[in-house]
């Protein structure tokens, strides 16, 4: 690296470092619930494990138990592999793998008519894998695109609308969760626009409420252009009896064209899914660059998500402990932006922001709470909009009442 170019990055980190802006790895070690940092031991409310599934040690050992069995009579199958070692179109391609989707299909059509179409599911690395991907690969076909995302979508989803954007796709962003602004985006499209693509969140990751399916799967029935694209990361697990998020709830499964869900966060796994039409599946596997050129998952992981899904339906309990603690949460917590505001008391999600305007003050709370004995961290722009900097208060169904009650008193 040349000398100009290293003293460019040292003035750009100091400046970073003076807008309060400046990140840097943590050095944590997990301990069940709690995170270790500075050997002082601190209880993790910053983890998106919504369920507890990756402190529940009974879950790992029967999972542990279970690969040990695989390779004793009368099973006699071998262990699941370390590694996939290419591309799913090379060699990555693995039974695991396979099964995964057909046990995602089996539990999405579980939850629809036996009238509705089955969708299919097609496993992707990740969910920024997913919607860097799709979106481009879907607007790659010779058709004039608009797409209509919400303000406030995850940056993958921005990034996937950047590598979309061409001569026959451009993209707009309608204010948060604001359908007025949505519809007369919708009037005001060219006349040559062929096809839009609404993009929201269904649980937005950093304010934590909902979109309004429901509203967006009317707005798509007057016009036949549209298609929606549902990204349910937050979603999934947390929501609906069999825990497949919004859409499930509000009965608007049939009607989403794209969901996106996630392992990461609800499952305490790796990776990510689209449920699609069957020919969107095949589509995406002719020219989604994510998919094409990034070595596949482990089967070893595919083999735990599926372990996973398999008890999905039956976290029902884990869910509603959940809903009762975010709600005793947020219910304590009061919003500080322009003005005191008190956050709606009715669930959301178990995303509860506590938003305190300026960088440093969402540091120095975020310390403060550290003190006490919380994993508390601040989030910052550009990650969320200027001048609102907060804590992202995030509630997991391995808390209790008592670790509720004690952090509100330290808010």
């Amino acid at each position: 690296m040349s000398p100009d170019i290293s003293t460019y990055l040292q003035s750009a980190l100091t400046d970073l470092k003076m807008k309060g802006q400046y990140r840097r790895l943590p050095d944590i070690e997990h301990q069940g619930r709690y995170v270790t940092i500075e050997n002082t031991s601190l209880l993790n409310i910053s983890s998106n494990d919504y369920l507890g599934l990756s402190v529940d040690a009974s879950l790992q050992t029967e999972f542990y138990d279970y690969l040990h069995s695989l390779s004793k009579p009368p099973s006699l199958s071998k262990p699941p592999k370390m590694s996939a070692v290419s591309s799913r179109l090379l060699t990555g391609n693995s039974n695991e793998l396979q099964a995964l989707e057909t046990d995602l299909e089996q539990w999405y059509q579980s939850a629809n008519a036996p009238t509705i179409d089955a969708k299919a599911a097609l496993v992707i690395n990740s969910g920024y894998h997913a919607n860097i991907g799709i979106l481009p690969a879907l607007t790659a076909l010779p058709v004039k695109t608009l797409i209509l995302a919400d303000k406030l979508v995850h940056a993958s989803l921005i990034d996937g609308m950047r590598l979309s954007q061409s001569k026959r796709c451009h993209y707009r962003r309608y204010r948060h969760n604001d359908y007025q602004h949505l519809a007369q985006m919708i009037a005001q499209a060219d006349a040559d626009i062929e096809r839009i693509i609404i993009v929201t969140e269904s649980i937005f990751s950093m304010d934590g409420d909902r979109a309004d399916l429901t509203e967006l799967v009317r707005l798509k029935s007057i016009d036949a252009r549209i298609e929606l694209y549902v990204d349910e990361a937050h979603a999934v697990g947390v929501l609906g009896r069999q825990g497949l998020g919004l859409a499930e709830l509000t009965h608007t499964l049939k009607d989403i064209d794209y969901i996106i869900g996630t392992f990461g966060k609800a499952f305490a796994s790796v990776g990510a899914y689209i449920m699609a039409d069957v020919g969107v599946k095949e589509w995406l596997i002719n020219h989604m660059r994510p998919l094409i050129f990034s070595t596949a998952l482990p089967p070893i992981n595919h083999l735990w998500t599926r372990f996973i899904l398999a008890k999905m339906v039956d976290f029902n309990e884990r869910r509603e402990h959940l809903a009762g603690l975010s709600q005793v949460v947020s219910g304590g917590v009061t919003i500080k932006a322009n003005h005191d505001k008190p956050l709606q008391t009715e669930y959301q999600s178990p995303i509860i922001p506590y938003i305190l305007g300026d960088n440093n003050s969402a540091l120095a709370k975020a310390d403060e709470l550290q003190q006490a004995g919380f994993y508390a961290l601040a989030i910052r722009p550009p990650t969320v909009p200027d001048n609102t900097a907060r804590i992202r208060l995030v509630m997991n169904a391995a808390l209790t009442q008592a670790d509720c009650e004690r952090l509100i008193a330290h808010l």
